[in-house]
């Protein structure tokens, strides 16, 4: 039995030692600062390197030569890991590295380390130096910063030039402190307030910055060489794979979300289906963390260039416990604009991860119609009791086939929805087995291993279970076994799939024993029963609806280095139906209804908005203008809502605080375990009722 692995970030009743230990004196951090010794490879990390190499070369699913075009690209990978947005390297320093440019290839086969650590030790002195900075410029309690010098801060420097002087990297970072110093003079702190603010974080920032070891180097040198081969290759240290291997088994209590490091931050890359992050509603993909508080009072800690494992177990709590996080917002323009959110830790239970399902009942030309809509949040089995013996084991699938009875006791139904949406996959096994019940017999999924060996999967059961019309949900947020299902039932023709392009997960990893730490390694790809990969494009939906999630942040095709779409020969499999014909006549129809529906250009305009947002170049550091950026986005970002809310008879925010208490309070309570039903859904009925009509008139005429 296969299972597509994921890291998840769960609670264990661990504590964080360093956090509850005494504050050094801001004194003290700045005599460290003075001298800090340089950081040195180990004998261990030094063998893990060459072991690194050899089983990329030899086992990884990318061909690809360890050389001196390869040696290039880890140069350019590592400075854009350590410093993407040139905030800390000088164009000296980048000159200075040039001669190891076209040397790592060798280096790295041979466990020379050398030339990786002295780039992580000039950025580790450059970030305690910038730090000091920041601390500097607080020193007046920001009383000599002027909010009325009409400057900007860069959105995004990535692609700028390094900076030639020291004056040009301490004027980039008054500015970064300035727009740190805006925003929470703008959320209502005093100047004294704000800097007392600024001093504890940057003062967290430099603790930490003192507190580096080998370990921090070896693994960031390792990374900009293993995600060359593709962005789910990883290294783990010794201490990351204790928390990797713990959290496999999703038997913690945590906040249910998948964690990556993201250069100086740690960003959410999916939630976990039925968790408490995706139950509380506020923490999205791509947003990033920068501050972890305990309870409802506790002091904020900032994050923000803190080991992943550190991290992890900052969240970590008992259960029933409260984590506040202040997360920079995926649609932030600047990463000085910050919220809090309030989450309770608890475990991911399998109940809140199991399918829902609704009947609904509705009239087309006047006739009833009967469609039943399933939600599956990921696909699942529960291992444990199926080792025991359990007959009554909870599964995607059993619960799948149990909701499809319940509703059609009283009645056959005239069409069924899935709803894959934000299901980010889970078990391979469970997703062919679910393909199963919508096909008499065939393939379900093709994998190609590193060697070229190609396996097929096949349905388990002849039997069909249900054979009438299908639409399949699915947006940017299907992933991997989502994906698998999707593609089978549009390779099937089985069905339609209906929403947005998906993820694009098509690859597989195992993880690997190192002498020091573990190595993650892609070594087999997806690929579906008509021969094309799922990985990079995903599934292509046949009536498509846009959604709100930013396909420059997440998804496959988003992730540098991702491995590309190609294909392999068809499995044997026979086409159930050709909905060809009258796929064009369901997308007219399907548009037709859209431009008329007011919830559809809601989300439209919600969409622009956010990519308004997202393209702005600059942020203003004058204290109007800023004021007036917010104060105009917050305006039009509550328009929509409010439109929203008299689709729905419901009554208008009088302002955009009332809003915000709102969605605080709703996060806070307890969910209703009924499926909720929006636009899209029924959306897709109405296409399912054209696909009756079209196939129903299509058989007429053939049969003429």
């Amino acid at each position: 039995m296969k299972f597509i692995h994921v890291l998840v970030v769960a609670i264990s009743l661990l504590s964080f030692g360093s956090v509850h230990a005494a504050q050094e004196s801001l004194d003290d951090l700045l005599a460290q600062a003075q001298s800090t010794p340089e950081l040195s490879p180990e004998k261990s990390q030094r063998e893990a390197s060459v072991h690194i190499a050899r089983s990329l070369l030899l086992s990884h699913y990318r061909k690809q030569d360890i050389d001196r075009t390869l040696s290039e690209r880890v140069f350019d990978h590592y400075l854009d890991s350590l410093d993407s947005q040139r905030l800390y390297f000088l164009q000296s320093d980048i000159e200075e590295f040039a001669p190891y440019r076209t040397r790592l290839h060798g280096a790295l086969k041979t466990g020379q380390l050398e030339p990786g650590f002295k780039m992580y030790n000039r950025y580790q002195e450059r970030i305690i130096k910038r730090a000091v900075y920041k601390i500097e410029l607080l020193k007046n309690d920001l009383k000599d910063m002027d909010f009325e010098n009409d400057e900007f801060i860069l959105s995004d420097r990535s692609e700028l030039p390094w900076a030639t002087t020291e004056d040009e990297l301490r004027d980039i970072w008054r500015k970064r402190v300035k727009s740190a110093a805006l925003s929470l003079k703008l959320s209502g702190k005093s100047l004294e307030e704000a800097a007392k603010t600024l001093r504890t974080r940057y003062q967290s920032q430099l603790k930490r910055a003192l507190q580096t070891r080998s370990e921090d180097a070896f693994q960031a040198y390792m990374n900009a060489f293993t995600t060359l081969y593709d962005p789910h290759t990883n290294y783990f240290s010794p201490r990351l794979s204790e928390n990797f291997n713990i959290n496999m088994s999703l038997s913690l209590e945590g906040i249910g979300a998948v964690l990556q490091a993201d250069n100086e931050f740690t960003k959410v890359v999916r939630l976990i289906a039925g968790g408490p992050a995706q139950q509380q509603g506020q923490l999205g993909p791509a947003d990033r963390i920068v501050g972890v508080a305990q309870g409802e009072d506790g002091d904020m800690v900032d994050v923000v260039g803190w080991r992943l494992d550190e991290v992890v177990e900052l969240i970590r709590g008992p259960k029933h416990s409260t984590v506040r996080l202040e997360v920079i917002p995926s649609e932030a323009k600047v990463d000085t604009e910050t919220r809090q959110i309030a989450i309770v830790r608890d475990k991911v239970k399998l109940e809140d991860q199991a399918a829902k399902s609704k009947l609904i009942e509705t009239q087309r030309n006047g006739v009833k119609k009967r469609v039943g809509v399933i939600a599956i949040p990921t696909f699942y089995a529960d291992f444990q009791a199926m080792q025991t013996g359990d007959p009554n084991y909870k599964s995607t699938t059993r619960d799948t086939l149990n909701l499809l009875n319940e509703m059609r006791a009283d009645g056959e139904l005239d069409g069924l929805v899935i709803d894959l949406r934000g299901n980010g996959g889970g078990s391979l096994d469970e997703a062919n087995r679910l393909t199963g019940l919508f096909i008499e017999e065939g393939p379900t999924v093709q994998i190609r291993s590193a060697n070229d060996r190609v396996e097929v999967l096949t349905d388990p059961d002849p039997e069909l279970v249900y054979g009438g019309p299908l639409v399949v949900l699915v947006d940017r947020l299907s992933a991997s076994a989502s994906e698998i299902f999707a593609g089978a039932i549009q390779d099937y023709d089985r069905g339609l799939v209906m929403g947005s392009q998906t993820f694009g997960k098509g690859t597989v990893q195992s993880v690997r024993p190192l002498n020091h730490g573990q190595l993650k390694i892609t070594q087999a790809k997806f690929y579906r029963i008509s021969g094309a990969s799922t990985q990079h494009k995903g599934v292509v939906p046949d009536i498509e609806i846009p959604d709100i999630v930013d396909r420059t942040k997440v998804g496959e095709d988003a992730l540098e280095n991702a491995l590309p779409w190609d294909s392999i020969a068809a499995a044997d499999y026979s086409v159930v139906q050709n909905n060809a014909g009258i796929e064009s006549l369901l997308n007219e129809r399907h548009k037709k209804r859209l431009a008329q529906n007011e919830d559809f250009k809601v989300l439209l305009e919600e969409i622009a908005l956010l990519e308004k947002q997202r393209n702005q170049a600059q942020v203003s550091l004058k204290r109007t203008t800023r004021e007036r950026e917010i104060q105009e986005a917050e305006k039009e970002q509550l328009s929509l809502e409010n439109r929203r809310r008299a689709l729905d008879g419901k009554e208008p925010y009088a302002n955009y605080e009332a809003w915000e208490e709102d969605v605080e309070k709703q996060a806070s309570e307890t969910r209703s375990d009924e499926l909720e039903i929006d636009f899209i859904v029924d959306e897709s009925v109405e296409v399912l009722l054209d696909y009756i009509e079209a196939t129903a008139q299509a058989s007429i005429a053939k049969a003429s």
